[in-house]
């Protein structure tokens, strides 16, 4: 009996674990979502790496037992899921699995050149939590991994989006960074530079302000060098700027509202 008489299979592990057979929820007990659910991210895996990664508070004849329990209650229930080789236990590699798309996606998003290619992709990976609701150690670190991952993807983007001028995705990308790691000053520096280059020097201050307040509230810390001269050129700009035209417009946002320039 080949794949195709088993129905096409998609496994999801973002948002919530989710397995799907033509589309329909295969419902699956605890113990063995975690095994499919480790063969996913982890890929092909030893039998004895196995049993010490799912049961390591178990001696390893019991827990050798409960890896051949659920690797039998498996392969009746959902047939064509697993591939035995002896030793080794893998997925087939024709399951399709919704964080292998986001692994690929994180490497080349900063290649994607149309809002209509990168909208969707940006949406995607802003919500790609992995396992949320697991927290089991092996689970934590690559919920971590993906996090940093992502973080980078974005951080990416934004950046090669600064460069090419593409203010919108810029700032999207680095808001995005930013849900993830509200004090990554790489991410911060680019959306305030691409606010500034929008045309928009209060979305600016602002931004910089709430990470100003935040770094030195949990940290102790300022701001860096590079980020306050972003800000102060930007102020130095606009205060040159009025003085050539002998009067500084009522209401300029970078001009009141905002207590920075004693913080700078």
């Amino acid at each position: 009996m080949g794949y195709d008489d088993y129905g096409e299979l998609k496994l999801e592990l973002l948002r919530a674990w989710q397995l799907f057979r033509h589309g329909v929820v295969v419902h699956v007990a605890t113990r063995q979502q975690r095994l499919i659910a480790a063969l996913a991210v982890k890929g092909p895996c030893l039998r004895s790496y196995l049993v010490g990664l799912l049961w390591p508070e178990y001696p390893d004849p019991r827990a050798l037992e409960s890896l051949r329990v659920s690797v039998h209650l498996i392969s009746r229930q959902v047939p064509g899921l697993l591939v035995n080789h002896g030793a080794l236990l893998a997925l087939n590699d024709r399951v399709e699995v919704d964080l292998y798309r986001v692994r690929t996606q994180t490497q080349r998003l900063s290649t994607v050149a149309s809002e209509e290619d990168w909208a969707p992709v940006l949406y995607e990976l802003r919500d790609a939590d992995l396992l949320p609701g697991w927290y089991e150690d092996w689970v934590v670190f690559e919920q971590s991994r993906l996090q940093q991952d992502r973080l980078r993807a974005f951080t990416i983007l934004a950046g090669h989006s600064l460069d090419q001028g593409y203010c919108d995705r810029a700032e999207a990308a680095a808001e995005a960074a930013l849900e993830l790691e509200p004090l990554y000053e790489a991410a911060v520096r680019i959306l305030v530079a691409a606010e500034l280059q929008h045309g928009n020097p209060a979305a600016a201050l602002r931004d910089y302000e709430r990470y100003r307040e935040r770094l030195e509230e949990d940290m102790g810390l300022k701001p860096s060098e590079a980020l306050r001269r972003l800000i102060t050129d930007a102020i130095e700009g606009r205060v040159r700027a009025s003085e050539e035209h002998l009067v500084v417009p009522a209401g300029d946002p970078l001009l009141s509202g905002y207590p920075l320039l004693h913080h700078l």
